[in-house]
């Protein structure tokens, strides 16, 4: 028994009248993501980034050459709001890994392009990153990681869904 187990066991227990079963789903969840986001951060640290930084180099990333994307594009590949990715580009840019450049044919767009170290930078985080994450992965097979990675899509679905049929309802 884990400590969702014990919550599940107490909330049955002091409310019976409610179904707590959602709890063993979105409590496991939210605890693999904590120790997650501890695990990852280890690495990006190692590398002078946070998440929100590997995020926005790994865009720039897959982008391909040239490796560059305006803010706007950023913010739609990126888990970031518009104000976070300005804040996050400024911090590249100061550190180096990224450089903004002026479109050619329309002044008023300024891409975001990783710098020849940045692009260092994210090769070497990425292989870090991927390493991490399989080390993680160690204790389920990968069939099981398939379809846990399927469960999950069909999990955040119906969270959208859910959000959507409220939305419509407001």
């Amino acid at each position: 028994m884990d400590d969702v187990d014990r919550f599940l066991q107490q909330w049955r227990e002091q409310r019976p009248d409610l179904d707590p079963s959602p709890i063993a789903l979105f409590g496991r969840v939210h605890r693999v993501y904590l120790r997650y986001q501890g695990e990852i951060g280890k690495v990006f640290e190692s590398y002078g980034l946070n998440p929100a930084s590997f995020d926005v180099l790994a865009a720039l990333r897959r982008s391909g050459e040239p490796y560059r994307m305006s803010g706007t594009e950023l913010a739609t590949e990126s888990l970031l709001s518009s104000a976070g990715i300005t804040f996050r580009l400024d911090r590249l840019e100061q550190a180096g890994l990224i450089e903004r450049v002026r479109d050619t044919a329309d002044r008023r767009v300024v891409y975001s392009q990783l710098t020849d170290q940045g692009l260092e930078v994210i090769d070497k985080a990425i292989a870090s990153h991927l390493d991490n994450e399989h080390r993680l992965l160690e204790g389920i097979s990968e069939r099981e990681a398939n379809q846990l990675a399927a469960l999950l899509q069909k999990l955040e679905d119906s969270v959208v869904a859910a959000q959507l049929r409220d939305q419509e309802t407001a």
